[in-house]
């Protein structure tokens, strides 16, 4: 047999993402809109400044609760009398609340999009919160914590936040609060969380897809233009202080048969100049099946299906500061628990010692590039993009300079960044699994401090 050779990958292209065009409505409303012919759904991101850390003491969860209350009726419709409506336009309408703020999401067909639009302003601006259906919203969070902490992936991120950030800071606590702070929230204090933050003044409209046929202008003005509010400035960013002193903490599952694994610090943002090396490194070192972390721990030793590396934005500021987490998951089977930490580790320190590869760099521009247009196919792809921009005070360009910064990064800087995102002497390391199995194999590896708590 005659074997042709394998062919060799081109150059990466980057990929011109789409620019928007930026406006303002008279009641002070940003809008971002972007034409994207073809797109017959229209995606809707609306960005308020309702952040985590502006939650009441005590009430952690109230905002996510007042999200989830926004599609629950308005002083025009029953809670009933709205869902039917958005069912009527063939409308998709979620909402949910993160450290950022409040995002509410809305997809609707291009021909549906000013009904759909109504509907929408008026959730915001004369959101009902009635008494019983926030009653219920909150009896459901209560049923949604046991299941979290049931399971491992979610329990091992709760104790890395509890680890890294300190206990009066939001950050350190669940995102959508715990049982003691959400048994305490009721209507009014949905209501009074509403009235302190959400007013179009400081909020931002991300509207994405097709729009021949359809007078966007008139439309918006006739909708979210009227929703009214004080001219109330945006909120300032507190700093936030973390602390990535490598040890290990051990969240005791007796009886479990794999160990989930987390180890997270936190790095800096997308305003760093280094984020694009950092994004690039970090694909290379467990990005993919093909990564370095795989490659041992999946392909050689057969200890996991997969770990993955990755770094995820938290809260960005206007002045540019602002931070994200660098984290590596997957879980092992609990007899391999120690040995899986000991090539993972070793993995880090040869990565830190002989860098990365021509080669990784390359297969990672590629896949990192070259998928950018089959990633944004969607209006609504795009526009949670924008809308995640929009959040982390960050130029309209930003994801389309990304992309060519990517391929123009080479191997010595993108090792330099992945080697300081994940230095082998400063992980938090979070195990989900049998304290009795695991922790005298994981005390032995030298990590750090091991400590043991109840799940």
């Amino acid at each position: 047999m005659v074997f042709h050779p394998q062919p060799e990958p081109g150059q990466a292209t980057p990929w011109a993402f789409p620019a928007p065009e930026r406006g303002q409505l008279s009641n002070g409303l940003t809008v971002l809109r972007c034409h994207r012919p073809g797109q017959q759904v229209i995606a809707v991101e609306i960005c308020l400044d309702a952040p985590l850390d502006a939650e009441p003491e005590g009430l952690d969860g109230v905002a996510t609760i007042m999200a989830r209350a926004f599609s629950e009726g308005t002083d025009k419709l029953s809670a009933e009398d709205f869902t039917a409506e958005l069912e009527r336009c063939g409308a998709t309408l979620d909402a949910h609340a993160d450290h950022p703020g409040v995002r509410l999401s809305l997809e609707v067909p291009a021909s549906r999009l000013p009904k759909a639009l109504g509907l929408l302003a008026d959730a915001l601006r004369a959101p009902a919160f009635p008494d019983n259906e926030v009653e219920r919203l909150v009896n459901n969070r209560l049923d949604e914590i046991p299941h979290e902490l049931a399971n491992p992936a979610r329990r091992a991120a709760m104790a890395l936040s509890a680890q890294l950030f300190p206990a009066d800071s939001r950050m350190s606590r669940p995102r959508q609060g715990s049982q003691e702070t959400v048994e305490r929230i009721d209507a009014a204090s949905v209501r009074a969380f509403y009235e302190a933050h959400i007013r179009p003044a400081t909020a931002t409209a991300v509207v994405v897809g097709d729009f021949t046929g359809v007078d966007l202008d008139q439309a918006l003005t006739e909708s979210l233009g009227a929703w009214t509010g004080s001219a109330a400035q945006p909120r300032p960013v507190p700093p936030v202080t973390a602390d990535d002193t490598g040890r290990v903490v051990i969240v005791d599952r007796p009886g479990a048969v794999q160990t989930q694994l987390l180890l997270g610090r936190v790095g800096p943002d997308r305003h760093d100049r280094v984020w694009p090396a950092q994004v690039l490194g970090t694909y290379c070192l467990g990005g993919t099946l093909t990564s370095r972390l795989d490659r041992v721990l999946r392909e050689e030793k057969g200890y996991t299906y997969g770990v993955r590396s990755f770094g995820q934005v938290l809260r960005s500021a206007p002045d540019g500061t602002g931070l994200s987490l660098l984290a590596i998951s997957g879980s092992v089977d609990t007899p391999n628990t120690g040995p899986a930490l000991e090539d993972l580790w070793a993995v880090l320190r040869t990565l830190a010692a002989e860098g990365l590869t021509e080669a990784e760099r390359d297969v990672a521009v590629q896949n990192l590039v070259g998928v950018a247009p089959l990633k944004y196919e969607t209006a609504a792809a795009v526009a949670g993009t924008l809308a995640d921009q929009v959040e982390q005070y960050l130029p309209d360009d930003f994801q389309a300079r990304l992309y060519e910064r990517l391929a123009d990064t080479g191997t010595v800087e993108a090792t330099a960044a992945v080697v300081s995102a994940f230095p082998a002497d400063r992980l938090v390391t979070v195990l989900v699994g049998d304290a009795s199995e695991i922790t005298e194999p994981v005390k032995a590896l030298g990590l750090g401090e091991v400590t043991v708590i109840p799940a």
